[in-house]
């Protein structure tokens, strides 16, 4: 594996440990004008792409607070041909807040990276996973 597949599992595996954990640390992973795409998120009132730091910061920043304790396990990591784009599957658990709700969810992740930070990330995961309303009171929150 060379040099920028392993700076890309690195990326890939700090953006697993801060997600939920420390928001700020975790954007300092992207770049200034990365795009996060969500393709499934619109079914549940979320937006589908979010364009640049700011964006990106107002739609995570209440997930700390919602997504308490969430791990991701079974990881498989899958760097391109590339070496500049990757992919991962996970599996997700939570409890969500408010009301201490289970939540369990297998995501696939595909990370792009440009000069050692995130340019493009796009995140699919079943919409019918997440409890009724569960993003729909995110989105307010965001407003």
């Amino acid at each position: 594996m060379d040099r920028t597949s392993l700076d890309l599992v690195r990326l890939m595996d700090a953006h697993l440990a801060l997600i939920a954990t420390d928001v700020e640390r975790w954007l300092a992973l992207f770049a200034d004008d990365a795009v996060v795409e969500f393709p499934y998120a619109p079914s549940l009132g979320s937006p589908s792409r979010l364009e640049g730091i700011k964006a990106i910061r107002a739609y995570f920043a209440p997930i700390i607070t919602h997504f308490q304790g969430l791990t991701f396990t079974n990881v498989q990591r899958y760097p391109g041909v590339d070496s500049t784009t990757g992919w991962m599957e996970v599996h997700g658990t939570a409890t969500l807040q408010p009301g201490n709700i289970p939540y369990e969810q297998d995501y696939v992740m595909r990370v792009q990276a440009r000069d050692g930070r995130i340019v493009h990330y796009r995140e699919y995961w079943n919409p019918l996973a997440a409890p009724r309303g569960t993003f729909e009171s995110f989105t307010r929150e965001q407003a």
